[in-house]
């Protein structure tokens, strides 16, 4: 049965932003798997933007897996529309090759999040399927493993380009001081927490000393 995944991450930019940012994602420190890309075709149609790239991509495989899995690269076609009018950026990249192996299929909806002005939710579905006799099961849960760990170098890489690309953006610097200050919540709760089981502790010591003081 072929796996399903769906995630969603708010991207702390506009739409416009985060649309000009997806063409710049590659290189970033995130990004190692990714090899190359390459643009195919790009064309206006009804006045929204098609494009067609190619990508390729590292294809590193668990020891069993290398008896299907000879590749040590794997080529994506990623085809998205640009919809100005409708402010929405969708992409579609599915893996040449292997198919029977591997398929991986993802469909992602780039929008303005209406009652939050300045970010953009990105709304990602993935469908890995394998028609490997006896393996399938095996292969789809690799894959879906897999996929989730590429999606987590994702999100990171592209924050790293939009951060890189509009530093001054009001909106990331406020969701970045308001992450600081839940980091420094949380690690202050943490040394009271510490300090508060320690006292804990050398009281029940202290407690016990005595007790063997009035035994003595």
């Amino acid at each position: 049965m072929t796996k399903y995944y769906e995630s969603e991450t708010v991207y702390n930019y506009s739409w416009e932003q985060v649309t000009q940012g997806f063409w710049n994602r590659y290189p970033n420190p995130f990004s190692s798997h990714v090899l190359s890309e390459d643009t195919v075709c790009r064309e206006v149609r009804n006045g929204k933007l098609h494009s067609k790239r190619l990508l390729t991509k590292t294809n590193h495989v668990p020891k069993w897996g290398e008896r299907f899995f000879k590749a040590k690269s794997v080529n994506i076609v990623e085809e998205s529309v640009v919809d100005p009018n409708e402010r929405t950026l969708v992409t579609y990249t599915r893996n040449i090759g292997f198919n029977k192996i591997m398929s991986v299929v993802e469909k992602v909806v780039y929008k303005s999040l209406p009652d939050q002005p300045g970010k953009t939710i990105a709304i990602r579905s993935a469908w890995i399927d394998s028609s490997v006799y006896g393996f399938g099961t095996a292969i789809r849960a690799f894959g879906l493993e897999r996929f989730k760990k590429n999606c987590a170098k994702t999100v990171s890489g592209f924050n790293y380009v939009l951060q890189h690309m509009f530093p001054n953006n009001p909106v990331a610097l406020a969701a970045a001081a308001a992450a600081a200050a839940s980091q420094a919540s949380k690690a202050q709760k943490l040394r009271e927490a510490a300090k508060h089981a320690s006292d804990h502790m050398k009281a029940q010591a202290e407690h016990l000393v005595q007790n063997l003081s009035v035994k003595g």
